[in-house]
C-alpha cells in the first residue's frame, strides 16, 4: 500500500482518470470494468461521473452505468420490510443482472452491448432500456454500494472509504437504518483490503488516494 496522496475533489477525478487511461481491458474484452464503490455519503455516481468525462480526451471513451439501476423490484427487495439493514446488504442489488446485463457482455467474448439500466426504482417497473454497443477500448464506470464480494467481474475497483464514525456522522437520519449493512460489509468483506485504490474520503472536500492491488 501506498502512502495517502491529499488530493482537491478535482485532482482526484484527474488522478483516477489517468491511472484507468493507462490500463488496457483484458484480451477479447471491448471495456475495462471498473466499481466505483462506496456508501451514498461518499457520492460515487458523481465521482464516477467526473472521472468519465476526463477519459475521452485521454484516448479512453467511458460510461457510467450505475448499481442504482439494477436493484430488484420492491416485492423482494423490501420483503422483509423499509429498514431492514440485513436486506439491505443481501437483498437489494440484483448481482446476477448486473453480472449478466453489463459487465459479462463488455467482458472477454461477450457480445460488446451493455445495458444501461434494468430496473426503474421510482416507478418500480422494468426500465425497458435497449442494449448500447461499448466503444472499443471503454471504460465502463458502475458506482453504487456494497459491490465487492459477491464475484462481480471488476477489472479494476475503487473504494471510497468512509469510517464508521464519519458514516454516523454524515447519514442523514433517515437513512440511519442501512449503517449496520455497512458495518457488515466492513467486517465481512473487508472492502479497503480488495480494493486497487482507496479514497479515504471522511471529508469529501479533503479526500486522499491510496494506490495498491494492480496500482501498486
Amino acid at each position: 500500500m501506498t502512502r495517502p496522496e491529499p488530493l482537491t475533489p478535482k485532482a482526484l477525478a484527474d488522478r483516477l482518470a489517468e491511472l484507468l487511461a493507462g490500463t488496457e481491458p483484458d484480451p477479447g474484452a471491448s471495456a475495462l470494468r471498473v466499481a466505483v464503490d462506496g456508501p451514498d455519503v461518499a457520492r460515487p455516481v458523481e465521482l464516477a461521473t467526473a472521472v468519465a468525462e476526463r477519459l475521452p480526451p485521454l484516448g479512453r471513451p467511458a460510461v457510467v452505468v450505475p448499481a442504482g439501476g439494477f436493484l430488484r423490484p420492491a416485492s423482494l427487495r423490501l420483503e422483509h420490510g423499509r429498514t431492514d439493514p440485513d436486506a439491505r446488504y443481501t437483498d437489494w442489488l440484483d448481482s446476477g443482472a448486473l453480472a449478466r446485463e453489463v459487465l459479462d457482455p463488455v467482458g472477454p467474448g461477450g457480445s460488446g452491448e451493455y445495458l444501461p439500466v434494468l430496473w426503474d426504482v421510482a416507478r418500480d417497473r422494468a426500465a425497458r432500456a435497449v442494449p448500447r454497443p461499448m466503444p472499443p477500448r471503454g471504460v465502463l464506470l458502475v458506482p453504487g454500494a456494497l459491490l465487492q464480494g459477491l464475484g462481480l467481474a471488476f477489472d479494476v475497483v475503487v473504494h471510497l472509504r468512509v469510517a464508521p464514525p464519519a458514516r454516523r456522522r454524515r447519514t442523514p437520519q433517515e437513512q440511519a437504518w442501512e449503517l449496520p449493512a455497512y458495518d457488515r460489509y466492513d467486517d465481512e468483506v473487508d472492502p479497503v483490503s480488495l480494493a486497487d485504490a482507496v479514497v479515504l474520503a471522511d471529508s469529501l472536500d479533503h479526500p486522499a488516494l491510496v494506490l495498491q492491488g494492480r496500482f501498486r
